[in-house]
């Protein structure tokens, strides 16, 4: 049951209660308004009261898409860090060992370069010639 009690007008401190001027019951309501709101509030709290706002069906869309999206990139990432992972591994695997072979026989040919370098000067150098700057002639063949 409910109990009805008469509560005289007068008596309570309600800021709405009518009280001797009109303006000065509304100032008064105002500022006894103002000084309750707590000041301990956060923004956090008060985006969390803006959740009744939103109806619960447009919240199950948004929550849903949200939720679909995270798990697109959840996957996606999986799919390029595993991609990313394979390349790494067969370059060090495969192109490693490939490049320091190739550098080892770009050293090789360079030795033997230098190897017939070499026994060409020394034979020039047993035969007393001497290759000169002002008597070398191109090399043509006849007929041109």
């Amino acid at each position: 049951m409910v109990k009805v009690e008469i509560v005289d007008e007068k008596e309570s401190n309600s800021p709405y209660a009518s009280g001797s001027s009109v303006a000065s019951s509304s100032s008064e309501s105002l500022s006894s308004v103002d000084s309750e709101i707590s000041n301990d509030e956060s923004l956090f709290d008060r985006l969390a009261a803006l959740v009744d706002i939103v109806p619960p069906t447009t919240r199950h869309k948004i929550s849903s898409r949200v939720a679909s999206t995270g798990g697109f990139l959840k996957s996606t990432g999986k799919v390029l860090g595993n991609v990313v992972w394979i390349v790494t591994t067969s370059a060090l695997l495969v192109g490693l060992p490939l490049a320091v072979c190739l550098e080892d026989e770009a050293k090789v040919v360079a030795q033997e370069k230098e190897s017939l370098e070499q026994q060409a000067g020394q034979q020039m150098l047993s035969t007393g010639m001497y290759p000169s700057s002002s008597s070398t002639k191109p090399l043509v063949p006849p007929g041109f």
